[in-house]
């Protein structure tokens, strides 16, 4: 008998990825997105699996997420684990400084999916969170580890800090739903995640690769990236992480996994291996702009997922901005 998923933000860059990777188990997958910033083009291809089943929902809607609960209530018997993972996030960087858009679906959304998991008895529910966690203190020798102090920027100096101490509160509410045994988890502190199917250039990798591609080998970045650096994670292995972390029951317990990689990469060398890729042998970087708050690096120590699971990642930057060249130039 095979598991039943449950994944808020299906069609975003997490979700259609974990999905395929899901599928190929052959467990069942009821899925849904409000295309906040996505599209049902993400996963058309999977629309014809009878084990995928897909809704227009947003994750803010309570009528919604109740027809939701019905249809799960409905189906979860016929399944061995019913298991609920949270994708839904408000992540682009634009939007990090809306502190009631990110509130509303990164908090409040995430404790209201979590306690519909709950309710209908899910036996695990995965958390995604974010590095973002770590703040100003996102780096130091051997990679910042989970059990570390946190330093974040105070409210006058950045409202960005709101969509990481959001995302900090989320790990609590999974916390505490463990510790009080109503169910098994963890959060996830991914680092930065890229994929070969970004539906648009917002993240740092994407907006590198369309920059360089659409003007000939020009780029503009912001003034932090001449000191910036940082360790990039393909969605592939983002993904592998968290099926590691379900099929590993003493990991649930409510904790925090950092998962990333450790090939730290300054953003000007970033541009110079996209443009190496693209064939462009000179790639011109203008920098306008400044972002309060923004670490100059962040490199994460992975111990913890490493020696708890079987997970690593198995994707290289170079194979990873190959793989995002050769999508870009279909």
């Amino acid at each position: 008998m095979n598991n039943l998923y449950v994944i808020s933000g299906v069609t975003g860059m997490t979700g259609n990825e974990l999905a395929r990777q899901l599928l190929k188990q052959n467990d069942k997958i009821i899925g849904f997105d409000n295309f906040f910033a996505s599209s049902i083009d993400t996963v058309r291809d999977l629309s014809g699996n009878e084990d995928f089943e897909f809704y227009e929902y947003d994750i803010n809607n309570k009528e919604q997420m109740q027809s939701l609960k019905e249809k799960v209530r409905a189906k979860k018997g016929s399944y061995e684990q019913l298991i609920y993972i949270n994708c839904a996030a408000v992540v682009h960087t634009e939007h990090f400084y809306h502190i009631e858009r990110t509130f509303t679906t990164n908090v409040l959304g995430m404790k209201d999916f979590l306690d519909q998991a709950i309710e209908l008895g899910a036996d695990i529910y995965i958390n995604c969170s974010t590095s973002e966690v770590y703040s100003m203190a996102s780096w130091s020798e051997g990679g910042v580890k989970e059990s570390d102090y946190l330093i974040m920027a105070n409210a006058e100096h950045s409202q960005r800090t709101s969509y990481a101490t959001g995302k900090l509160l989320t790990e609590f509410f999974m916390k505490d739903a463990v510790d009080k045994m109503l169910i098994k988890g963890c959060s996830i502190r991914f680092a930065n995640v890229y994929s070969k199917n970004e539906l648009y250039p917002k993240h740092i990798i994407p907006h590198i690769l369309h920059s360089l591609a659409e003007t000939n080998g020009e780029v503009v970045l912001l003034e932090n990236s001449k000191k910036n650096k940082r360790t990039f994670l393909h969605n592939s292995d983002s993904c592998s992480a968290v099926i590691a972390l379900v099929q590993s029951p003493d990991a649930l317990d409510g904790t925090v996994y950092n998962v990333a990689t450790e090939e730290e990469i300054s953003i000007v060398d970033l541009v110079g291996l996209c443009a190496k890729y693209l064939g462009i042998s000179d790639p011109k970087i203008t920098f306008s702009g400044y972002r309060a708050s923004d670490p100059e690096r962040r490199l994460l120590n992975t111990e913890k997922i490493r020696s708890r699971t079987n997970w690593k990642p198995q994707v290289s930057l170079d194979l990873g901005i190959q793989q995002c060249v050769e999508a870009l130039r279909r």
